[in-house]
């Protein structure tokens, strides 16, 4: 069953017992109650975008700076130089992210190797051919309920896809939210936008509480935060 913005509020507002140190079952800082809807929270987008280094092909950049009319771009600009262009135009094989020199091993530590990006004040643009890892400016935590985000309509409306396949969250996680972001079009985002609500709902059932859980990789998380690596792991099919 899925909470009310009235409800949310007044659990935040009601220290629990149960809890450490009787927080409450939710916990959004910074909060502002004009950013409470009817069943959700807006949540913003921090300023530093990751990128992972090996999908960035040699030469080009993972962002562009808004100038603040989109006749002031080309192509180009994608570029860090001239030189750099005219090799994409002559191979752009070398710059296609189809391209397996690109690819990501989910399973391999050195595969998440990231370099960061600060979305300035007048905005970034993003590409379409790029993952990026982004955080929610808010802090959280969820006692005893079950939260996940999802994308705001004008975010959709627009293209931006701010959750990859993780959009769940867990009873007990305590942290910001990383959000795998990817645009359909060259697609500009700012520092502090809105970029998703965060929900809540009520589960039946024994808890086991994430920030307990010693397999749990990222609690406490701030920041965009790489993948952990994917263990392969022995299973007995038959």
């Amino acid at each position: 069953m899925q909470l009310t913005g009235p409800e949310m509020l007044k659990i935040m507002q009601t220290p629990n017992p149960k809890n450490p140190n009787s927080k409450p079952d939710i916990i959004i800082i910074p909060f502002d109650e004009k950013c409470l809807g009817s069943n959700s929270y807006d949540l913003h987008l921090d300023e530093i975008l990751k990128v992972y280094k090996r999908t960035l092909p040699d030469g080009m950049k993972p962002a562009i700076e808004y100038k603040g009319d989109p006749k002031l771009h080309s192509m180009k600009d994608w570029f860090v130089s001239k030189k750099a262009y005219k090799d994409f135009l002559k191979h752009p094989e070398k710059y296609d992210i189809r391209n397996p020199i690109y690819l990501l091993d989910p399973c391999a530590e050195n595969s998440h190797e990231t370099i960061d990006i600060k979305i300035p004040k007048n905005g970034l643009i993003l590409s379409p051919n790029i993952g990026y890892l982004g955080s929610t400016v808010e802090y959280t935590e969820s006692h005893n309920l079950f939260p996940y985000i999802d994308g705001k309509s004008s975010t959709g409306r627009n293209f931006i896809l701010n959750h990859h396949t993780a959009g769940r969250g867990d009873d007990g996680f305590c942290g910001t939210w990383t959000l795998e972001i990817k645009v359909l079009y060259p697609t500009v985002v700012y520092p502090y936008m809105r970029i998703g609500q965060i929900y809540y709902e009520q589960f039946i059932g024994e808890r086991k509480p994430y920030n307990t859980n010693k397999t749990s990789h990222y609690n406490g998380q701030t920041g965009p935060t790489p993948a952990a690596a994917i263990k392969i792991e022995k299973i007995k099919t038959r």
